[in-house]
């Protein structure tokens, strides 16, 4: 198991719900904020040397407790990892002190060229073992523990032979990283898939989950049939809500962001939704109380 090296104590992540933090929001946040309980942010739009974006995020780091979600590390490919990339992210968590930091299930770059997605892994014992060696390489160059992040995927490897929940869980139970449930993510694989979302869910360690995501996604239909994109760009559906209650059932109140990456709203529409998931929390605590 990785232990992540010492460092000063980030400010905790509150098992509420928080939003993603978008650029056309920052001057809204800073002027009324809101009552949302925590941002989450891409930490690759704050390596630069200064401007606007790191100007409103040191404002909003005395307001609100943050999560950095990183999309470049590209744990999964067989490139070496960036060393450069992580001693950026490095002096970020340093001068921000997110409560997580978290990644993807997943690889992005090939022979050093980095594509702008976020790419499946064939799950096998291979796999696996190169897997589990990148995070814990990146949780000792970061000296934090990672939250790692399942997929939504539209394709699959004919020679994976291990499902990707036993991989999942294999990973934290291997390197000691946490485990980011993205609920979306999980229906919208089990749709394309025909697996059992609640299988799924089920075979996730509860002490592992530290974080929850929800987001939209869009129904694309073909004569050949109907497949889910997880392109984060509406509210979040009924059945997506349906599944999160499974896993409020199973996890208990976890930090809950609202993902939203295109066709961004005005704020009011991300805080309706996060008060929504605010909400059926604080009933599955109630009841369970």
């Amino acid at each position: 198991m990785t232990t992540a090296a010492s460092q000063p104590a980030p400010d905790p992540i509150p098992a509420r719900a928080g939003i993603g933090l978008r650029a056309p929001h920052y001057r809204d946040l800073l002027e009324r904020r809101p009552a949302v309980g925590w941002l989450e942010v891409h930490p690759e739009n704050y390596f630069g040397d200064g401007g606007p974006p790191l100007h409103y995020l040191e404002a909003l780091r005395g307001h609100y407790p943050l999560s950095f979600h990183g999309v470049g590390m590209s744990l999964g490919s067989t490139d070496p990892l960036d060393t450069a990339h992580l001693e950026r992210l490095r002096s970020l968590i340093g001068r921000f002190q997110p409560g997580l930091v978290s990644e993807h299930l997943s690889w992005g770059s090939v022979g050093g060229v980095h594509h702008n997605d976020l790419l499946p892994l064939p799950y096998t014992e291979e796999a696996l073992d190169h897997f589990c060696r990148r995070v814990e390489q990146a949780q000792v160059a970061l000296g934090r523990t990672l939250l790692v992040e399942n997929p939504s995927s539209y394709l699959r490897f004919r020679h994976s032979t291990i499902p990707e929940w036993e991989f999942l869980a294999e990973v934290a139970r291997r390197t000691g990283c946490g485990l980011l449930l993205d609920v979306n993510n999980v229906y919208v694989s089990a749709r394309n898939h025909g697996f059992d979302a609640g299988t799924y869910l089920r075979a996730l360690p509860v002490e592992r989950v530290g974080e929850i995501h929800l987001a939209g996604h869009t129904v694309k239909r073909h004569p050949e049939g109907e497949i889910l994109i997880d392109d984060h760009g509406g509210r979040v559906s009924d059945p997506v809500w349906s599944l999160y209650a499974a896993a409020l059932e199973r996890f208990g109140r976890c930090p809950t962001l609202i993902e939203w990456d295109t066709r961004i709203p005005p704020l009011e529409t991300l805080l309706d939704e996060a008060g929504r998931a605010q909400a059926m929390a604080e009933r599955h605590h109630a009841l369970v109380a």
